[in-house]
């Protein structure tokens, strides 16, 4: 028997004509993690549902084999009945139910017993194998724990455990570290690598290119649709991949810091700051002091849970009653009632989930560049069309977004070039300090270049930028200082040659400073 589970040969897909697969190889074999990499638009996404049976046999040309077999995959359902799960960033969990209900959803045993007794769902029986299934894998969960009370992390356990409850053999994980903290995504793949000790096949797809080199026993790039690269980890590098990812390569991935201007006007200053998130509760953030300079990026890190976004939404008027201290934006006192507020005072937030908070999807890359500066265009209480088109189109030229015009639908576009239209979007309001979380999730490597070049421009325009994280060598690479976040508490302010890896996590642990403030000045 080959050691072969699936392989894909010469397989194409078109979209109304258009190329989204050119003849693609790929073959995943038993007991290995197998890594697929490749900018947003490579194909990747298309790849994954031609395997998991979403672009039914049909629809495709080339030839797919499942244990040497034509697959032949009509739905979903056929692809699961025979042993393949796509665990995708976006949770189909039921929130207001168990770990263990969650985990045999669909599947749930029957109470012993004549008719109608059979009828009735056993939870006992689902509460044992629950709790039996997540000690064998060493998922560390109560089952009777309800799923909304789940960080990121562990939705990600839970959805794993479902899939091995139907004794999948091939599991396909796409960006399943998008969201999780450092912690999160070292237990993941830490779990990841037990299964391939027990047997079992997974395609892992993500842009995080140190977990690939770490994790992974075969990777395979695809770009433009077509399967560019295929090598064993062990023989490949990062910069190779990133070379056959993008067709060049890249240099350097972060740009060089300037040198620190001497006393820079302190734009953003916070002083003693508690906030709790409704009147009566506890205080998220307690007694948070920092300051944001002219020309500066100050990083935020911490844990899932620390507090980070919770800031960032207390400082652009959308979350939180604050209890005590003051904020001082542009040297004046900064009590936004909501975010139109933040706006009109030159502060923005860009928020970490960009099809939710950010982006009208449906709409085009015009009328979400203009969405938060329309007052701007306005001519005797219309909009200047023509002047909309100028900005609009300087804008997508300044951020290079790849589009075939700017009517077409943002929904179409990669991950990479809908950030960069939210981007886009808040540097038409002209803001002197932007609050950014999480940036550049789930943007490929080529995009990241770009989103670190401008940020680059931005600091060199003397505009403030407040980044919270998860991404350390982002925050390494592109920071100036570093805050750290425990328990809603600051437990560091860490300069740039202060803040390595261990000093960051060990005030993600700690509970108060354990060591002094370090001013700006003190690099």
């Amino acid at each position: 028997m080959t050691d072969t589970i699936l392989s894909l040969h010469g397989v194409v897909k078109r979209f109304s004509g258009i190329y989204a697969l050119r003849g693609v190889d790929f073959a995943l074999q038993r007991g290995e993690i197998h890594a697929l990499c490749g900018e947003n638009g490579a194909g990747k996404s298309t790849l994954i549902k031609i395997l998991s049976g979403v672009h039914p046999h049909g629809s495709f040309e080339g030839e797919y084999l499942l244990d040497g077999q034509p697959a032949a995959f009509a739905s979903v359902r056929d692809s699961q009945a025979r042993g393949l799960s796509v665990i995708y960033q976006e949770l189909p969990l039921v929130e207001e139910m168990s770990v263990a209900a969650n985990i045999f959803l669909g599947a749930e045993p029957r109470r012993p017993g004549p008719w109608p007794l059979s009828l009735l769902i056993d939870a006992q029986s689902i509460r044992r194998q629950a709790r039996s299934l997540l000690a064998r894998f060493g998922i560390l969960l109560d089952p009777d724990r309800k799923v909304s009370s789940l960080g990121a992390g562990q939705k990600q356990l839970v959805e794993i455990a479902r899939a091995l409850r139907n004794r999948s053999r091939v599991l396909i994980l796409d960006e399943p570290t998008a969201a999780l903290t450092e912690r999160e995504s070292e237990a993941l793949l830490s779990l990841l690598s037990e299964l391939r000790r027990e047997g079992q096949s997974i395609l892992y797809i993500s842009h995080r290119l140190d977990e690939v080199m770490a994790i992974a026993d075969h990777i395979t790039v695809l770009r433009d649709g077509q399967s560019v690269f295929s090598a064993p980890a062990s023989q490949t590098t990062q910069p190779l991949l990133v070379q056959k990812m993008v067709g060049r390569a890249l240099g350097d991935l972060f740009p060089p810091r300037p040198p620190s201007e001497p006393n820079p006007a302190p734009l953003l200053t916070v002083s003693g700051l508690s906030v709790a998130e409704s009147r009566g509760g506890s205080c998220r953030l307690s007694d948070v002091s920092l300051t944001l300079h002219a020309g500066e990026i100050v990083g935020i890190y911490g844990l899932l849970g620390a507090g980070r976004s919770e800031l960032l939404l207390h400082l652009f008027g959308a979350w939180g009653e604050r209890r005590a201290g003051s904020v001082q934006l542009l040297g004046t006192e900064h009590t936004p009632d909501g975010p139109a507020d933040s706006i009109a005072a030159g502060l923005l937030m860009v928020s970490e989930d960009r099809r939710r908070f950010g982006l009208v999807m449906d709409e085009s890359i015009r009328f979400n560049l203009t969405l938060s500066s329309l007052a701007a265009l306005l001519d005797q209480g219309l909009i200047n069309r023509r002047r909309e088109e100028q900005v609009t189109h300087h804008m997508a030229k300044r951020l290079r977004v790849k589009a075939a015009s700017l009517e077409q639908p943002v929904r179409t576009l990669s991950g990479g070039n809908q950030q960069k239209v939210v981007l886009g979007k808040s540097l038409l309001c002209q803001p002197r300090v932007i609050l950014l979380d999480e940036p550049t999730r789930g943007v490929d490597v080529g995009a990241k270049q770009e989103i670190y070049a401008l940020l680059s421009e931005l600091r060199r325009e003397g505009l403030g930028v407040l980044m919270v994280s998860s991404d350390l060598p982002e925050l390494l690479g592109m920071s100036d200082r570093v805050l750290v976040l425990s328990d809603g508490t600051l437990t560091a302010n860490l300069t740039a040659k202060q803040a390595t890896p261990e000093a960051l996590l060990q005030a993600a642990l700690a509970k108060t400073v354990e060591q002094p403030v370090v001013n700006r000045e003190a690099q």
